[in-house]
Order: structure tokens, then C-alpha cells, then sequence
């Protein structure tokens, strides 16, 4: 059953209306989804928060009190089909619908293609990719026959420009782009928007608990062990570095769920515009090579 998050302060917020539209957010434990599912609730809208592990739910617990709005809590692995089934007639046997959906869920994985496995790009893509399409089939039904809803895909700036030891990372978020871009097609004359959200350098658990490495990345007999080490160090200055308030990923959701016409991409962030813009202005040659200077890749030899 959903677990409610309720609130402790001395004026609680009113449960919403059952009236109110309904969210239902992945990847909520921390991060952007956990940012995202409270910005939700505080924007009137009736959120579901699911996570793999609902032992996991103290940080969105304890920022939900905080912030006075009321969640409901949902056990939801996107990538096992019985999990996503039972998580979506959880939520539409309580609420009777989804009228938006935030696909948040989500990790990457670093190192060289040299250096990672096949199991590990099929892991980062049934995450990243596959779980997102999943969730999307089982709830858009519902949207295009009540001819009303919105998908909205976390992405990433690394889904537009991709770069040395990023690759799985980015190949899945390519692969979301794309899919969203062709869906957004299907389902626009259903009054369904579907929306990419695309954020920069944010000092979020993306950065920490959700980033791992290849597993040949951390054997000094990798031909790209010294390569990924410098890479892995420049990753962490720019977090460190960010001033990016990453709650302004979540104002942006928001946004969307209560636009009645929201574009297909918002990117967030400074450095996410800029790379984007310069991604576009340079000559190929001048990009790649700002790229490997940019990650201390520009020589192997």
C-alpha cells in the first residue's frame, strides 16, 4: 500500500483534493526526484514518490515535514515489469489515474567503452532507457483515452553532447531523447505533451551515490586507468565548483505538469546552455578539441 509522508508542522498543508491532478515520480529517495516530488505536492498536485527501497524514504520523509505537503510513498523498481505493474495499479487503484509522470529514475556509469563491460551497458540502459520506456507504456494509455496528460523525461545535457567516459551514460541518454522526441509525435494530437528535462552540472546524488565506475576502471592495468583517474578528478572539481541551485530542476517540472502547452526541451542550467550553444556555433574540429582539453583527454600519448 501507499505510505503517506505526512506533515508535522503546527498549520499542516490539506491533503489535496482528490480532484487534483496526479503525479507519479521515480527515483524519488533523493536528488532531483526527491526535490521534485515535494515542489509537486507544494504546487497542489496529489504525488506519488516511488523508490526501489521505501527504507530509503527518511531524506524525502524528513523533507516533506519540512516543507509541510503530504506524499504518498510506492515501492517501484522500473526495471522489473511485475514491480512497474503492480506500482501503477497501486497508484490508479487509489487516485484512478496518473495525469503526469516524472521518469527521474536513474545512474551513470564511467569509464572507457575499452574498460566497460556488456553487462554493465545493458544495466545502465534497463535503468536508464528501458525502465523509463516501460513505465511509459504501462501509464500513457490511460492518458490518451482521458485525452489529457504529461510525461516528462529526465535527461541531461550529457543527452544532447556526449564525452570521453561518458559513454554509457550518454548513449542511454541519447536513447531517451530520441524516444521522448518521437513520442511527443504520437500522443501531441491526444492532448498528451511529452517533455524533456535537460540539466547541467548539479550538485546532486547523480554526482555521488548514483555515479560508479566501470568495474576494469579501477585496475591500474587498464591501458585507461591514468586517463579515467583525470577525468574522474576534473568530473569533481566542476561539481564542487557548481553554484547551481539544483531546485530550480524541480521548479522546472513543475512548470511543466501546469503548462497547457510545454515545449519537448528545457535545458537547466548555465553551463548546459552555454555547452549547448557553443556545441552549435563551433566548427567540429574546434568542438573536439575544446572537448578534450575541457576533460583532460585531449592527448593519449
Amino acid at each position: 500500500m501507499a505510505n503517506p509522508a505526512p506533515s508535522s508542522s503546527s498549520t499542516p498543508t490539506p491533503a489535496p483534493s482528490r480532484a487534483a491532478d496526479v503525479a507519479l515520480v521515480t527515483g524519488a529517495s533523493s536528488g532531483f526526484g526527491l526535490l521534485i516530488s515535494v515542489e509537486l505536492a507544494r504546487r497542489g498536485l496529489r504525488v506519488y514518490a516511488s523508490m526501489r527501497d521505501l527504507g530509503r524514504a527518511d531524506r524525502l520523509r524528513a523533507a516533506a515535514d519540512q516543507a509541510g505537503v503530504r506524499l504518498e510513498l510506492v515501492e517501484l523498481d522500473v526495471t522489473r515489469a511485475d514491480s512497474i505493474e503492480r506500482a501503477a495499479a497501486e497508484v490508479k487503484g487509489a487516485a484512478g489515474r496518473i495525469d503526469v509522470l516524472v521518469n527521474n529514475a536513474g545512474y551513470g556509469i564511467g569509464g572507457a567503452v575499452e574498460d566497460l563491460s556488456m553487462a554493465e551497458l545493458r544495466e545502465q540502459f534497463e535503468t536508464n532507457f528501458f525502465g523509463l520506456v516501460a513505465l511509459t507504456k504501462v501509464v500513457l494509455p490511460g492518458m490518451r483515452e482521458r485525452r489529457r496528460g504529461r510525461i516528462v523525461n529526465l535527461s541531461s545535457i550529457g543527452g544532447r553532447i556526449a564525452t570521453p567516459g561518458l559513454a554509457a551514460y550518454n548513449a542511454s541518454k541519447f536513447a531517451v531523447e530520441g524516444f521522448s522526441e518521437a513520442l511527443r509525435h504520437e500522443l501531441r494530437p491526444f492532448q498528451v505533451f511529452v517533455s524533456l528535462v535537460e540539466p547541467g552540472m548539479f550538485r546532486t546524488d547523480i554526482f555521488d551515490r548514483n555515479r560508479r565506475l566501470a568495474a576494469r576502471a579501477h585496475d591500474p592495468g587498464s591501458p585507461w586507468f591514468e586517463a579515467t583517474r583525470r577525468l574522474e578528478k576534473v568530473v569533481d572539481r566542476r561539481v564542487e565548483k557548481s553554484t547551481a541551485d539544483p531546485r530550480r530542476v524541480a521548479m522546472v517540472v513543475a512548470a511543466i505538469a501546469k503548462d497547457p502547452r510545454p515545449r519537448l526541451r528545457y535545458l537547466v542550467g548555465r553551463d548546459a546552455r552555454a555547452q549547448s550553444l557553443l556545441a552549435r556555433l563551433l566548427p567540429a574540429r574546434l568542438w573536439e578539441s575544446a572537448i578534450g582539453r575541457a576533460t583532460g583527454m585531449a592527448s593519449q600519448s
